[in-house]
């Protein structure tokens, strides 16, 4: 069956290796981290890639990212544009915040006809995290309401070099989410981690469940995002120009009203990424070590 894996990638600066972290080089021969996720999707069974850029963005992307990848799957691209609002809703004067996570998936509604999975350009998941995905959307093929969503161990997506924001998850005896809290600045401490505030810190459970923003779900729920979407701008004052509409707030209101399940599929493997400069010399160690061991060839 067919599925597809989205990628947002809108988040990209212009100027690709003009210091933009998506596109930092981190492989043996200069992949970007982008690079081995697609790897990943395909030998896992997606047989579509849809980025989801901007307009402005397209022939640089297409150029260092896209072609290559038509190489191997199909591929169609989704642009997220700031003005890009539903039933006649207008762009606030002086907003330049762009709108989301949600905001950028329903970008890609008329790219999506089939199961799919939607991650971030610049985060690595590992193999497992997109063999259970595809596994869970080929075993729920017209499911319209069981969703899925790669948990990781919270020790696992620490970076030595500051403070980061996690989704934290709470799930029930069958792995089905239950909630999902973003918290901000969790930071890595010598006794193990903690929440960090202006004036406090509060301890947190190293082994504790986080979001990394990986998400399954059938192409019926880019119809309730709309909906949802254009009940959040209904409800946004103009005046607040820099709410957004983020994806794991979305579902996590729609697990609470019962109108779906999310299967948490946890993985063991190690979630990396570019979220400090300083975090690039460890991403690429970890990119050394993975071809060392034979995960991934020299030249993927």
């Amino acid at each position: 069956m067919d599925t597809s894996l989205v990628i947002m990638a809108a988040g990209i600066g212009s100027r690709f290796g003009g210091g933009t972290k998506q596109l930092a080089e981190v492989g043996p021969e200069g992949q970007i981290i982008m690079d081995y996720s697609i790897f990943d999707a395909v030998e896992a069974g997606f047989n579509k890639v849809v980025f989801i850029i901007r307009k402005d963005l397209e022939a640089e992307f297409r150029e260092i990212v896209g072609n290559k990848t038509e190489k191997i799957c199909k591929v169609e691209y989704a642009f997220q544009e700031l003005d890009n609002l539903p039933n006649g809703h207008k762009l606030p004067a002086n907003r330049t915040k762009p709108w989301g996570t949600g905001q950028a998936v329903l970008a890609a509604k008329n790219c999506i006809n089939e199961p799919f999975v939607v991650i971030n350009a610049d985060d690595y998941y590992g193999k497992e995290a997109f063999q259970m995905a595809h596994k869970f959307l080929v075993e729920n093929p017209n499911a319209k309401t069981d969703y899925c969503m790669v948990g990781y161990i919270l020790n696992n997506t620490l970076s030595n070099n500051g403070g980061v924001s996690r989704g934290v998850i709470q799930v029930d005896e069958k792995d089905f989410l239950v909630d999902i809290v973003e918290t901000h600045n969790i930071t890595k401490v010598e006794r193990g981690a903690e929440i960090v505030k202006e004036n406090s810190s509060t301890p947190i459970d190293v082994n504790s469940k986080v979001s990394m923003n990986m998400w399954g779900m059938s192409c019926d729920f880019l119809e309730v995002l709309e909906e949802k979407f254009t009940n959040f701008l209904e409800e946004t004052s103009s005046e607040d120009l820099k709410s957004e509409f983020l994806l794991p707030l979305v579902i996590g209101n729609m697990v609470k009203e019962n109108s779906v399940t999310v299967k948490v599929l946890e993985t063991n493997d190690t979630w990396f990424g570019v979220t400090y400069k300083e975090d690039k010399d460890s991403v690429i160690e970890e990119f050394r070590k993975l071809v060392e061991k034979g995960i991934y060839k020299k030249d993927l």
